[in-house]
């Protein structure tokens, strides 16, 4: 049975309680303030045409084992060698595969700016976020009660960390323009039943204020579907699941990316 979005939540929550008595949140903010500077996540999203940002995913509850074992360093370094404006690492653990060890790794072998992707639901998961390397964090709005929500993203400034703010209708982006957030994100797949549908993005869009930077999110395969989004104004894409299936991750995306260039080679 494929979990609820609550599901995920929950199992984050005991997740994260497990690695706060393993470490108190005082030790991390102790390794904050030594920490190194951050990478500009959001700016690397505002380049011309639209952006992709490519993701590490080991697996997911809605198409299983993906890529058990995959190197993170390897994905990432052939995501930059492939055009990724910026790189996503997937550090839930029960459903998702990925570990604060993945973002460390990642951060140790690219220049990328990297978004921590995860369910933030807890101020203990920025600062893990800050120390492990990531210059963003995703904040789920229909995950989180608003209170929260504003309370996280303003947490997550202060820490200097952009936040990729996502959304999957209408109500949650209301909810989401209360924060006056840059960077807006239209997951395409809906986290109840997990079916995806990239007409979301083009349906929610036109309701998005100029200024926002969007990020389109799941669904995302062909070079096709990026030149579609970018025509409406889509800024940047995120891609998972197709760049880890595939055999060369760096041809893959440079198949969204470049694809002309790739046809030469």
């Amino acid at each position: 049975m494929i979990p609820r979005l609550d599901d995920l939540v929950e199992a984050t929550r005991d997740a994260v309680r497990r690695r706060q008595r393993e470490r108190p949140l005082s030790d991390l903010a102790a390794e904050v303030e030594s920490g190194a500077e951050g990478r500009p996540f959001a700016e690397a999203l505002w380049r011309p045409g639209t952006s992709v940002v490519a993701e590490h995913k080991r697996r997911s509850p809605s198409a299983g084992t993906i890529r058990e074992g995959a190197s993170c360093a390897e994905i990432v370094t052939a995501y930059e060698r492939g055009g990724a404006a910026a790189i996503s690492i997937l550090t839930e653990e029960a459903h998702f595969g990925g570990s604060l060890a993945d973002l460390r790794e990642a951060r140790a072998a690219t220049e990328l700016p990297i978004l921590r992707k995860d369910f933030t639901i807890d101020p203990y998961q920025l600062f893990e976020a800050k120390v492990a390397g990531a210059d963003g964090v995703l904040l789920v709005v229909g995950s989180l009660e608003q209170s929260q929500l504003a309370s996280l993203y303003s947490q997550a400034r202060e820490l200097d960390l952009d936040a990729l703010v996502e959304i999957h209708d209408g109500d949650e982006l209301e909810r989401a323009l209360e924060l006056d957030c840059d960077v807006i994100g239209i997951n395409n797949r809906n986290l109840e039943d997990f079916s995806v549908d990239i007409q979301r993005t083009f349906d929610l869009l036109a309701d998005v204020p100029a200024g926002k930077v969007v990020v389109s999110e799941s669904g995302i395969h062909h070079r096709e579907q990026i030149e579609e989004l970018e025509q409406v104004g889509v800024d940047a894409v995120l891609v998972g699941e197709a760049l880890m299936r595939a055999p060369d991750a760096e041809a893959a995306l440079r198949q969204l990316t470049h694809p002309d260039e790739s046809a030469r080679a």
